[in-house]
């Protein structure tokens, strides 16, 4: 009787044990994919904001800089683009884009005087370029924390609850091949 009693209190242990593994190993799954949740949201927050700005920082250069169309109109493209809906892996495509037509409006403004000094282009360009900090900031918040929750699902014991809550591994806001060398910057006079 004393040895049934110990193997049911055994079994039991283990079964609470067992318990306590899978809650607390759910509970930091769902934690993770809120944290994800919410990274996403401040990404699309900022990409947003950027979104709007383009628009005043085009009006304000465009009179002075009415040759340097293609220039405006790579910006107009990108920005037509945006779609907050579109998934992660082509808002960051065009996130990618858009930052690249920025950085080249921003070389062509810097060979306009007239521009470089006017206050409401300065101010335009500083907060673009401040929006587009904590876009980089938010990006690696985000892919921190994918990166943690796609590790955890795919070790144990979690692999197993992920297969049966049918748990995905979360994709990385990326930075295209192409933007991770230094591009080449030539001047030309005007």
């Amino acid at each position: 009787m004393a040895v049934g009693l110990a193997a049911g209190f055994a079994v039991g242990l283990l079964l609470l044990i067992a318990g306590f593994v899978v809650l607390t190993t759910y509970n930091a799954i769902v934690g993770l994919r809120q944290r994800i949740d919410r990274a996403w949201a401040n990404i699309d927050v900022a990409l947003k904001q950027r979104h709007d700005e383009l628009p005043n920082l085009v009006a304000a250069v465009s009179g002075v800089m009415a040759f340097e169309g293609n220039v405006l109109e790579q910006i107009a493209q990108v920005r037509a683009a945006y779609r907050p809906d579109d998934s992660i892996e082509q808002q960051a495509a065009n996130s990618q884009a858009t930052s690249a037509a920025v950085r080249q409006l921003f070389a062509v403004v810097e060979r306009y005087p007239t521009l470089k000094s006017a206050a409401n282009v300065l101010a335009l360009q500083a907060e673009v370029q401040r929006l587009e900090g904590v876009i980089a900031d938010r990006r690696e918040l985000y892919n921190d924390t994918v990166y943690r929750y796609n590790a955890r699902i795919s070790q144990l014991p979690a692999v197993l609850m992920a297969w049966l809550f049918a748990w995905q591994t979360r994709p990385f806001f990326a930075t295209e091949t192409n933007d991770r060398t230094s591009p080449e910057v030539g001047l030309r006079t005007a």
